[in-house]
């Protein structure tokens, strides 16, 4: 639990930043600590590279380059303000999928490795799902379906004649090697909130410039590039990500990958932790992964019933599927049960969009917070 550091050296930002660290103390966060370089100013409290527990909570502010330059000595020094949100940090996925398909089995639990071909709602509710499978088919007869297909629930969704307020952007990962230990072992995740276009000299930005394929490259690139170290003990692995592929898309698979995605994203890393520069003239063993964020206009999840009896959905997590998982499911499952429901749940029906004043609100809703 290493925490988020969102960093900026842009000093519009910094009011954004202090907002954002004020209001997430006023939601319960946590004590909200601020480092200015005045001698009162309370401790820092660096993370532990290995633990959880015993973590401070809330944040720590630093609006100090100094201070900055002391804690993070890897980041630019153009570096004017710093958020180290503590109750932040990353674990296993896969591991986090094995434990509760573990014990999803320990209850009796079935899996049928298949594809949905159709769903029968005969009378408005559902009756049976047939699954395709190694040349087969199978029915199940049930009274319950839950549409939880990831980026496919849009076409799921089509099986049960409804068509979801969602949509998807691709998001890549950049898995490098980091040889000369310029990101060190103990880092949280590190953010940039900054736009900017990618350092090139003159005469590369001529060479750009000329082509229509490469001109694109001289523009502006969107802030939020990210990364942090991966692996235990022994490990040099960097994962470096940037969502500058913004714009929505039909998700296809395998996902369909930037060749030009590694160089972008260490040429803005070198902005953010110019050590990284070194790598440039040589791109070093690097492995690039990806997937879809799916998501809804205003980045809220939908979790609940469909329009037809018996049938739910619970999708477009976008980018906080680990983190809302467990708790997206209790809410589903208190759905599907009939058990009380929490006063926040019709955040996530389906059903919010049919209220004219919520749909007004869609049209200025601000920040979504999305990475």
């Amino acid at each position: 639990r290493r925490g988020y550091l969102y960093a900026t050296g842009n000093p519009a930002h910094v009011p954004h930043l202090v907002e954002a660290a004020k209001s997430a103390a006023a939601m319960g966060a946590g004590e909200l600590r601020v480092h200015a370089g005045a001698a009162h100013d309370p401790a820092y409290v660096p993370a532990s590279a290995e633990h959880w527990q015993g973590q401070p909570d809330g944040a720590d502010l630093f609006l100090d380059p100094a201070l900055i330059r002391r804690h993070f000595p890897y980041l630019t020094g153009e570096t004017i303000a710093a958020l180290h949100a503590r109750r932040c940090g990353w674990f296993s996925g896969q591991q986090f999928g094995m434990v509760m398909l573990e014990q999803a089995r320990a209850q009796g639990v079935r899996f049928v490795s298949g594809r949905v071909e159709t769903v029968d709602c005969a009378g408005g509710r559902v009756n049976a799902v047939r699954i395709a499978a190694n040349g087969a088919t199978e029915t199940i007869a049930t009274p319950t379906f839950v549409n939880a297909a990831g980026p496919l629930v849009g076409e799921v969704g089509k099986l049960l004649g409804l068509d979801l307020p969602i949509f998807s952007e691709l998001h890549l990962k950049l898995a490098l090697e980091d040889r000369l230990g310029v990101i060190p072992r103990d880092a949280p995740l590190v953010i940039w909130e900054d736009d900017q276009r990618l350092p090139w000299t003159d005469e590369e930005r001529e060479t750009l410039a000329e082509s229509e394929e490469t001109r694109y490259l001289l523009d502006t690139f969107p802030a939020g590039i990210h990364f942090r170290p991966e692996g235990g003990h022994g490990a040099e692995t960097v994962l470096m990500l940037w969502a500058y592929h913004l714009e929505p898309l039909t998700p296809r698979f395998p996902v369909p990958l930037d060749p030009d995605f590694p160089e972008i994203v260490l040429r803005g890393m070198s902005t953010l932790a110019p050590g990284l520069a070194a790598y440039l003239e040589k791109l070093p063993k690097s492995y690039v992964d990806g997937g879809y964020y799916t998501k809804t206009q205003e980045n809220r999840p939908l979790i609940g019933p469909l329009p037809i009896a018996g049938a739910h959905v619970f999708a477009a997590l976008s980018g906080y599927g680990l983190m809302a998982a467990c708790a997206g499911g209790e809410l589903l499952a208190a759905h599907i049960t009939g058990r009380d429901l929490p006063q926040y749940a019709p955040a996530f029906l389906l059903s919010r969009y049919d209220d004219p004043i919520y749909r007004q609100q869609l049209a200025d809703w601000g920040s979504t917070g999305q990475l």
